[in-house]
């Protein structure tokens, strides 16, 4: 396949990418200044401007992590670095009648791994189907996702939310520049998964990204994420304990130290927080800031976010990923029974009774996805629905390889059908074959076409109603796609108001 060089200029300069396969791509444009030396826990800086040409034709480092979850293919990492504020811009190659849609993705990893230089990130296949389609890294864990703002001194300023930060910098970066790639700076979608759902459900709680986006869509944004002042500042004293600082001391330590140092110490602190059960996941945003004033779906509740239409759902077999991978979720008996120890009495009976074949093994894992994804569906819908249209869905695709291997339709795999992967080469034939192709095509396009149709006017489909607290309709995305009324009012209701947070 020929590529050839394609630019645009935007504030900061010229940026050359390349085209092929139908589509422009412009790979690790700087958005930001690099956060390194004294910028390092420090708010983003805008990018400075560069003379003559940028090139921008492959990935640079994605945000610190553990080598092995930076995989592009076998064998071949990405580079990791601190230096890592840059997305990516897919354009399709034919300029539209007017400038068009832009679809924002921010990944998921929780947030602690994850680039957009994911190769299931590409977004060519949005692109090509008539949208700009942005891909954005952020800060991830230690440097940017674990709140250490309390540990600031007179001399040492730590800003809280960092990544959040970034990523607000990053929708000022597409409001700026985007037109110059033929997108519409008033149409921007921001949409995510898991982690990066979640995320896209906090910054609806942002001030501060007023008008930056004009909807948003949540594939399975995860519970017990955010955390309060205090609870940030516990987990900021065990971090410097395990630097084996005293916290009073640790701004300069945290200046000094390497990110693999960071990154270890901060995997040290997510195992003891898993361990005591402290209330929260001990990464991720923390309300109360100037960033983030209320907790997010509190600021929905009151109808003090964002009012812009919303897409959230989740898959059917949310917890069966996490039976094999990053064991965090309660999916065994001991665990449910521990994670559900610490709740006020009666409210282990009434979740525990709306599944009732527990303990079975069926039973623990999918009240582990409830406990971890589904209950932050429910409580966003209902939240959201009170002050904007929000439309909720629920994948329940496997192919026959999904289900025989155990996972079934887990977490992340609508990400297939979103980003056309059954539609691809190698993976997509991987994990499709005869019949079940056909219909992994049918899902992918009905995913597909109702996410676009949805950043175009905020509406996906006519047949798709909106959440209301009356008849709670979910488009179930299957072999037959099709609208169900409150599919599993017992598994809804058991967690209403569930909080582990003390």
């Amino acid at each position: 396949m020929h590529n050839h060089p394609v630019q645009a200029s935007i504030a900061t300069g010229v940026v050359e990418g390349f085209a092929s396969g139908g589509v422009r791509r412009w790979r690790s444009i700087p958005y930001a200044r690099p956060p390194v030396g004294p910028l390092r826990f420090r708010a983003p800086q805008p990018a400075q401007p560069w003379s003559g040409v940028r090139h921008c034709h492959g990935f640079t480092n994605c945000a610190p992590q553990e080598r092995m979850y930076t995989i592009l293919s076998p064998g071949r990492f990405q580079p990791t670095g601190e230096d890592c504020l840059t997305l990516n811009v897919v354009a399709p190659d034919e300029a539209g009648a007017g400038p068009l849609p832009v679809m924002v993705f921010i990944h998921g990893g929780g947030y602690i791994l994850g680039s957009s230089a994911t190769p299931i990130y590409d977004g060519a296949a949005l692109a090509r189907r008539g949208c700009v389609y942005v891909s954005v890294n952020y800060r991830l864990g230690a440097l940017g996702c674990l709140d250490l703002s309390s540990l600031s001194t007179s001399e040492v300023t730590i800003d809280s939310n960092l990544y959040l930060r970034d990523l607000l910098l990053a929708l000022h970066w597409v409001r700026q520049n985007i037109a110059a790639f033929g997108g519409d700076p008033e149409n921007v979608t921001i949409f995510g998964e898991s982690a990066g759902a979640h995320i896209v459900a906090t910054l609806l709680g942002v001030p501060e990204a007023e008008g930056l986006f004009a909807r948003a869509i949540a594939e399975s944004p995860a519970a017990g994420m955010v955390r309060s002042p205090e609870m940030a500042a516990e987990f900021a004293r065990r971090f410097a304990a395990l630097l084996g600082v005293r916290p009073a001391d640790a701004a300069p330590t945290l200046l000094r130290v390497s990110p693999t140092e960071l990154v270890a110490a901060q995997n040290r602190l997510l195992t003891e927080g898993t361990r005591d059960m402290l209330g929260a996941f001990p990464i991720g945003p923390v309300f109360g800031d100037d960033l983030l004033p209320l907790d997010p779906v509190e600021a929905m509740r009151r109808g003090a976010a964002h009012r812009v239409p919303l897409i959230v759902g989740s898959n059917a077999e949310e917890g069966r990923l996490f039976t094999r991978f990053l064991k965090m979720l309660p999916t065994t008996e001991p665990m449910v029974e521990a994670v559900l120890a610490n709740t006020e009495e009666g409210v282990r009976d009434r979740i525990i009774a709306a599944y009732p074949d527990y303990p079975s093994r069926t039973a623990c894992i999918r009240l582990g996805g409830d406990f971890a994804f589904n209950a932050a569906v429910w409580e966003i819908a209902e939240a959201h629905a009170a002050h904007a249209p929000t439309y909720v869905y629920r994948y329940d695709f496997a192919p026959r390889v999904l289900r025989w291997s155990g996972l079934g339709a887990t977490h992340a795999t609508e990400l297939f059908a979103v980003f056309d992967v059954y539609r691809s080469g190698g993976l997509g034939r991987l994990l499709t074959a005869g019949a079940d192709r056909r219909a992994a095509l049918r899902v992918s396009g009905q995913v597909q076409r109702r996410w676009r149709a949805f950043s175009r006017d905020g509406v996906p489909g006519d047949d798709w109603p909106v959440y209301t607290p009356t008849d709670r309709p979910v488009m179930v995305f299957d072999r037959t796609t099709r609208v169900e009324f409150d599919p599993t009012p017992e598994r809804r209701r058991a967690w209403e108001g569930f909080s582990l947070a003390r």
